[in-house]
């Protein structure tokens, strides 16, 4: 990639839809809220949601997994009966405090700003650190109560480009905050879709919706920015023609990729 040096350097996202996707980054393979279900009705506490669409490959074709970063474990829209399987074979899952204890041994938690680093082959090291986000719009007390507490994700090492995993975020806020410790960031996953439901903040979305998305992207200084979140469930409200419209409003549409599908 001429003219860009080695930290800054792009590499290669899969993206499966709903919100998961996997990504080698310093040599360790990073899935990130597995969701690999065939297309049925989930019920959940108020409600209903429905997945209607599979994953673009079945579980069993990932190959090795180093580790699983899950924004939370409480919605089966970022966790599955399959991705709750997926974790038994995968060495480490790093989620919410919370997830952690629900989910057992194989599982730490990060507080915000917590980080842990992480040995990559070869024996030097790359760190990832939990980021405040928040399910919902308003403050933190009236949402997590609702939809429960999630955990974004960056990821840094020397060398090595500086990725953010929004999670389930729906505040931009707590972006400003993560861009101000971190920015810029070279590769952005931004979880988007709008969803809504009329029962919960009088239909707001939940998780940030595509103009959101962008201006995400212009808070983070992101040198790319490769949507998840946006397709596959019914309560999505938003896709990937939104996303389009979005940032080329934003004068980003050169930034907005759309990882490989395969």
């Amino acid at each position: 990639m001429t003219g860009v040096s080695a930290t800054h350097a792009a590499f290669p996202v899969r993206v499966f839809g709903g919100p998961t996707a996997l990504f080698e980054y310093g040599g360790l393979r990073f899935l990130t809220d597995p969701t690999f279900d065939a297309p049925r009705d989930y019920h959940v506490p108020g409600g209903q949601l429905t997945k209607t669409a599979p994953a673009s490959i079945p579980a069993t074709d990932l190959g090795r997994i180093d580790v699983v970063l899950l924004s939370h474990d409480e919605h089966p829209d970022n966790l599955d009966e399959s991705g709750r399987a997926l974790l038994a074979d995968v060495p480490l899952t790093l989620t919410t405090p919370g997830g952690a204890r629900r989910l057992g041994s194989k599982a730490t938690g990060l507080a915000d700003w917590e980080s842990i680093e992480l040995v990559r082959p070869g024996g030097a090291t790359l760190t990832v650190t939990g980021v405040p986000a928040l399910h919902g719009p308003g403050k933190r007390e009236e949402v997590e109560p609702v939809t429960g507490q999630v955990v974004g994700f960056v990821l840094t090492g020397e060398g090595l480009p500086t990725v953010y995993v929004s999670g389930d975020n729906a505040s931009l806020d707590l972006v400003r905050e993560t861009a101000e410790r971190f920015g810029p960031v070279d590769t952005a996953l931004l979880f988007a879709g709008a969803p809504r439901f009329s029962v919960l903040f009088d239909g707001a979305p939940i998780v940030l919706d595509s103009a959101q998305t962008a201006e995400a992207a212009r808070i983070l200084g992101a040198r790319r920015v490769i949507p998840v979140h946006y397709d596959s469930w019914a309560h999505f409200t938003e896709g990937r023609d939104d996303l389009i419209a979005a940032f080329t409003e934003a004068g980003l549409l050169d930034r907005l990729e759309f990882g490989d599908r395969s």
